[in-house]
């Protein structure tokens, strides 16, 4: 009997989810391919195929053997995706696109892959290859599409495509960090060492974000959730980049310390803990591999003492750094040694999620055929908040670096679309006024429109209205006048 393969630290994490919500389209992964031109689907089936067969991890379940996941690779042959087509009229292409996406895995019996094709006219087709995250991240997006080109480019040629294996699997990945943590029971081993680190980072830090929720909090949250798409100009970001330049961070550190400066501006508070995705591939052998890499981690950002932008942006440097040499301990390790209040309405020790992408990296080349990679909205909320920034969007000047584009995920238990889009509206206000003067205070960086200006400054602070209102409600003279004896 071959020996039980154990998850990974991440995997573990998503699995313990799917124990309590049962199966669920919360952790879906969409890739949404708009194909134009010739198609041959044989080839792009067998394409699929190929991938799978290359990666144990998209063929892998995830049974339940005597009260613990373990890891069942299936054959190639078991595993292979069909690739369901129809015609789909080009109005319904977005509903039926959610409705495929919202296919809810049976993780213990069906493989962590599925794929759809809709035809919405002559040469026009649309692919969706949908991955529970238990097996990708977003890293894995370009292995992915890469090999995807690669083997329907060989199928085309009537071959299966000539890689090199793989020079490890992820299951291989799973029992080494494993090995390589070794126990938090030992007291020199390394998950130890990183516990004993985030314990002490984490100390004090606020257990539940203040936001402005537009409705009380759910004691289960519903997983429910919408988007709203936010930008800015290419000016912008090419101050950011300078300002990251000039002091030794990364544009991400930069789009850290906006978003905490407008959380306390929100009401947060001063400690803003916030979540953030490292790639958790230490190894170059790690690469190419699709699979479920990431690691979460706690960034505690401190906004006290009206910091200037640069100067917070060197805070969240530091934080960073620290937090990097420490990234392999696994969060739901961290959860477990912390103890926070756990419950089904929010998400442990942070509830805003930060994940930063590098567009162009998801680019696919099918010969005979334009390939244009859009985006959809899964209405699945994992955080309240999860800010979504991607550099190099659509709002790129003619030369020189392009702007940034983002989207806010948020709980449609907590918020209003109207809300949600009042914050981004406030962050791009506050993003171009740092950018431009890194070394004013913040506490001088107005985040108000004129609109909600005018209306705190007048409408909602009209004393003198207020006062003569109230003489008249119980018919007094108006404030200085005389009364009747």
């Amino acid at each position: 009997m071959s020996p039980q393969i154990p998850l990974s630290y991440a995997q573990r994490r998503l699995w313990f989810h799917y124990q309590m919500e049962g199966p669920s389209p919360t952790y879906n992964v969409p890739l949404v391919l708009r194909l134009a031109g010739t198609l041959d689907r044989a080839a792009l089936a067998d394409a699929v195929a190929d991938v799978v067969a290359r990666h144990e991890s998209l063929r892998t379940v995830f049974p339940d053997v005597d009260g613990a996941p373990v890891q069942r690779v299936l054959d190639a042959a078991e595993a292979r995706p069909a690739l369901r087509a129809r015609d789909v009229e080009p109005a319904g292409l977005a509903a039926a696109l959610r409705q495929e996406a919202a296919h809810a895995f049976d993780l213990a019996v069906e493989p962590p892959i599925r794929t759809a094709l809709l035809r919405t006219g002559p040469d026009e087709h649309v692919l969706l290859v949908l991955v529970h995250h238990i097996a990708t991240d977003d890293w894995s997006t370009t292995p992915l599409t890469r090999q995807l080109s690669q083997a329907y480019t060989a199928r085309l040629d009537g071959a299966p495509p000539a890689w090199e294996p793989l020079p490890v699997q992820y299951a291989d990945f799973a029992v080494w960090q494993r090995d390589v943590l070794g126990e938090e029971s030992d007291p020199d081993s390394e998950m130890a060492e990183h516990l004993a680190y985030w314990k002490q980072e984490l100390t004090g830090a606020p257990e539940l974000l203040s936001l402005p929720l537009d409705r009380p909090r759910p004691p289960v949250a519903s997983g429910r959730g919408r988007r709203v798409p936010f930008g800015w100009d290419a000016g912008t970001q090419a101050s950011l980049d300078a300002l990251a330049r000039e002091t030794g961070t990364t544009v991400f550190m930069t789009v850290q310390a906006a978003v905490a400066e407008l959380l306390t501006r929100l009401g947060a508070g001063t400690d803003i803990p916030l979540g953030a995705a490292f790639s958790g591939r230490t190894d170059e052998s790690l690469d190419d591999l699709i699979g479920f890499f990431t690691n979460t981690l706690v960034l505690r950002t401190d906004t006290s003492g009206a910091p200037t932008f640069r100067q917070l942006v060197l805070r969240t440097r530091e934080t960073n750094l620290s937090a990097h040499a420490h990234q392999d301990c696994p969060f739901d390790r961290l959860v477990d040694a912390l103890k926070p209040a756990r419950s089904l309405g929010h998400h442990p020790l942070f509830q805003v999620m930060l994940a930063y992408q590098n567009a162009g990296r998801n680019d696919l080349s099918l010969p005979g055929l334009s390939v244009v990679v859009e985006e959809i909205d899964t209405e699945a909320a994992k955080f309240d908040l999860a800010l979504v920034f991607s550099e190099g969007g659509p709002v790129a000047a003619p030369a020189g670096p392009s702007g940034m584009t983002g989207s806010l995920h948020y709980a449609a238990d907590l918020f209003d679309e109207s809300t949600a889009k009042t914050m981004t509206e406030r962050l791009v206000r506050l993003v171009r006024a740092a950018a431009a003067d890194p070394d004013r205070p913040l506490s001088r960086v107005d985040v108000l429109s004129a609109p909600e200006r005018a209306l705190l400054l007048t409408e909602w602070n009209d004393i003198d209205g207020q006062v003569e209102a109230l003489w008249a409600a119980h018919a007094f003279p108006a404030a200085g006048g005389t009364s009747e004896p």
